[in-house]
């Protein structure tokens, strides 16, 4: 009987291991707070037409952003992109490095990707 309960009890914890790395998984993944996530939705709904059909598109544009682009680079490329408007000395750092253009050329990928899929 000792043998039999063993299998049985290695199993379930390997169900739990996996289950718990899943929802570890799950959860970096969607990193986005709720806050940035309604922000965009918003902001995506006063270019695209505040419909039902908008709150759709939208949503599900910021879902497909945060499965290609962490948040942490999110944040990055927004601030990038917020920067480079400033039309001072402030500003110039963020219209010419190599490195800004790549934080918005990773966003202008992903959010390419999330107007195929969703618009």
């Amino acid at each position: 009987m000792g043998l039999v309960g063993s299998p049985r009890r290695i199993a379930a914890a390997l169900v739990v291991l996996i289950t718990m790395a899943a929802i570890a998984r799950a959860e970096e993944i969607n990193d986005y707070p709720t806050s940035a996530r309604a922000e965009y939705v918003f902001g995506c709904m006063k270019a695209n037409g505040e419909t039902r059909q908008a709150i759709e598109q939208c949503s599900c544009s910021i879902d497909i952003i945060a499965s290609l682009l962490p948040y942490a680079r999110y944040v990055t490329a927004e601030t990038v992109m917020s920067m480079s408007q400033v039309r001072s000395d402030l500003g110039a750092p963020f219209r010419t490095s190599a490195q800004a253009a790549g934080a918005l050329n990773e966003l202008r990928r992903a959010q390419a990707e999330a107007e195929v899929r969703c618009f």
